[in-house]
């Protein structure tokens, strides 16, 4: 069954730098396929091959992945083959033929270095599995990496060749819409070039903004996500939720958990695209509205409007600043260590007198609401482990339902009280099967060292500590039997079980601990 399980990804210990650099891998072709004529190898114009494309590039990198997996020297050896094979054939055919006809003659040569990226990952890494054993656990970056390239091969080489073209014409074509820049053609020429310049640093300045903005966001991500698990692991539930919630399998956190990774993925890049067009616009009005006309005295449009409109200005600051002086030295008295209001009918005259300039003052703010609204949405819009919603109103998120409903898989497989739980069980498996061995020693004469009295409490005191938490803990009250049949939603309050439906896994849980002292009072009899 190895073969059709690639990975264990619920396994939170396990090293995903091999698996991650896969997922980069299919990932990088799927950003080529947006725009590529021909989506597969061995097929020219075909209609819906992009489809199939979709399925043929995660089976085409499958081996790699069930190589990663098998975590043994014939497998690291297999995936050295495939990987360095894969990177000849990609190195071969991009440095063969590095100029395509799509939207920019390198594009397909650039976009192929985080493939070359990852499958050189895969080259390093399968070797040193091969010889030491797993090192290092890195993760590909390669999502952000494809997004920008994107991003940059979208809009820069069409304003090259806008440039390029530029010439006397262009004089002309202002002149029709009534704009005259020089009496000079030539002049006019340079403007328009240095000006189409501008654009473009304007937009690379956008995009790597919004790069350094998505890193950080995915940086807050993993460690928010770190502590989202571990007080769902203590059983704080309402932390994530704002209802009552049972964290156990079911079949929406299923879909949402095989789709997370791909939802993820989806949301960043579009995240990206809209910071991009958002920061690009704001470098717009900084430079062409305020720095250019400071240098060049030329086109002071909001120095003008600003210069008209400072009466206006000047009245809402002072009337904000006469609120705030005498709300301090006029209406409020202090007596005692306490606070209470004095000169109330003055309070009340001067509300009715400043509501036209208050309203005012409120729309300005109503104004700057939506844009710090807009801002701080578009900002956190890659982030899918906090909602953009109200916190009543978040079950309409739909990124953000994923991720709750994928972390009820993601706790109830990987708690680490239940792993600890299992492994006992495993050892007490263990122990029984050599109960007989033991009996055959002693026949035999051959003496054994028992464990002291200090480590028998010792493991003794652990095993009841494991099995408190085991019983209290809200987050795994899903995993266990009786809970499944016999209890209902009524034997919760606020994730904690009610004392009155504790007394039947008490005493389940108390037999389970008597059968895990039978084996070592059976040693100390033997």
């Amino acid at each position: 069954m190895i073969f059709y399980s690639p990975a264990n990804f619920l396994d939170q210990t396990q090293k995903k730098g091999l698996v991650m650099a896969i997922f980069g891998l299919v990932f990088s072709k799927l950003s080529m396929l947006v725009i590529a004529p021909d989506p597969l190898p061995f097929s020219k114009d075909t209609p819906y091959m992009k489809i199939i494309a979709i399925f043929y590039y995660p089976v085409l990198y499958y081996p790699l992945m069930v190589c990663s997996t098998l975590q043994h020297k014939a497998g690291y050896v297999f995936g050295t083959l495939l990987s360095f094979t894969h990177f000849g054939v990609l190195v071969w055919q991009k440095f063969d033929c590095p100029k395509t006809p799509e939207i920019y003659k390198y594009y397909a040569l650039l976009g192929s270095l985080p493939q070359l990226a990852c499958l050189a990952y895969l080259c390093v890494q399968f070797p040193v599995l091969f010889v030491k054993g797993p090192k290092t656990d890195e993760v590909s970056k390669s999502q952000n990496t494809d997004a920008a390239l994107l991003l940059v091969v979208l809009v820069v080489p069409t304003l090259h060749i806008v440039r390029a073209g530029i010439d006397e014409n262009i004089a002309f074509l202002l002149l029709g819409f009534g704009i005259v820049l020089s009496d000079d053609r030539m002049e006019v020429v340079e403007i328009v070039t240095f000006y189409t310049w501008l654009l473009e640093v304007c937009y690379l300045c956008a995009m790597t903004l919004s790069c350094l903005v998505s890193l950080i966001m995915l940086m807050r991500s993993m460690i928010l996500h770190r502590s989202n698990l571990k007080g769902l692991y203590k059983g704080d539930i309402y932390s994530i939720y704002n209802s009552q919630k049972t964290i156990r399998p079911s079949k929406p956190g299923i879909v949402c958990w095989m789709g997370l990774t791909g939802y993820q993925a989806a949301i960043v890049c579009v995240g990206m695209a809209i910071q991009t067009v958002v920061f690009f616009i704001c470098f717009l009005f900084l430079v062409f509205l305020i720095i250019i006309p400071v240098f060049y005295g030329r086109n002071i449009i909001v120095f003008e409007i600003a210069g008209k409109a400072w009466p206006a200005w000047v009245t809402l600051l002072l009337v904000t600043v006469l609120q705030h002086v005498t709300a301090k030295f006029a209406f409020i008295k202090k007596e005692a260590g306490t606070r209470d209001l004095k000169n109330r009918e003055s309070l009340f005259l001067l509300t009715y007198l400043l509501f036209l300039i208050n309203t005012v003052v409120g729309l300005i703010a109503a104004i700057w609401r939506v844009v710090i609204t807009a801002l701080y949405n578009i900002v956190h819009l890659g982030r899918i482990d906090i909602s953009l919603l109200h916190r009543t109103a978040e079950s309409y998120d739909p990124a953000y339902r994923y991720y709750t409903h994928s972390l009820k898989v993601e706790v109830s497989q990987s708690h680490p009280v239940m792993k600890a739980f299992c492994g006992l069980l495993l050892d007490m498996m263990i122990e029984c099967g050599r109960v007989g061995q033991k009996i055959r020693d002693a026949e035999e004469g051959i003496q054994e060292n028992r464990p002291s009295k200090a480590t028998s409490r010792q493991r003794i005191r652990c095993r009841w500590q494991l099995l408190y938490t085991l019983v209290n803990n809200p987050s795994l009250l899903g995993s266990r039997k009786h809970f499944q049949t016999l209890q209902t939603s009524e034997s919760i309050l606020n994730g904690t079980p009610n004392h009155s439906s504790k007394k039947g896994s008490m005493k389940e849980a108390a037999e389970l601990v008597q059968s895990t002292e039978t084996p070592t009072n059976q040693d100390k009899t033997d």
